[in-house]
């Protein structure tokens, strides 16, 4: 029984190093809401295309009403 709560302890360690490992290294993203996409954005990769042709760096489906945001590195 010990040596499964290790486990688990150890496997919850592995995951929150590696979770602020990877943080401190991003960008930090500015999202801006793409009104010119029409109806549901339902597929992240049309509108990632639709962003990058607007000059950002891509682009992808957010919120409960699935709108499509574009984000460029701030």
């Amino acid at each position: 029984m010990e040596k499964k709560i290790f486990g688990i302890f150890f496997l919850l360690f592995l995951v929150l190093a590696a979770d602020v490992a990877v943080k401190k290294g991003e960008a930090k993203e500015c999202l801006v809401r793409r009104h010119g996409f029409q109806g549901r954005c339902l597929i992240d990769r049309q509108c990632a295309h639709v962003c990058r042709s607007d000059g950002f760096s891509g682009g992808e489906c957010r919120g409960p009403l699935r709108k499509c945001f574009c984000f460029r590195t701030c």
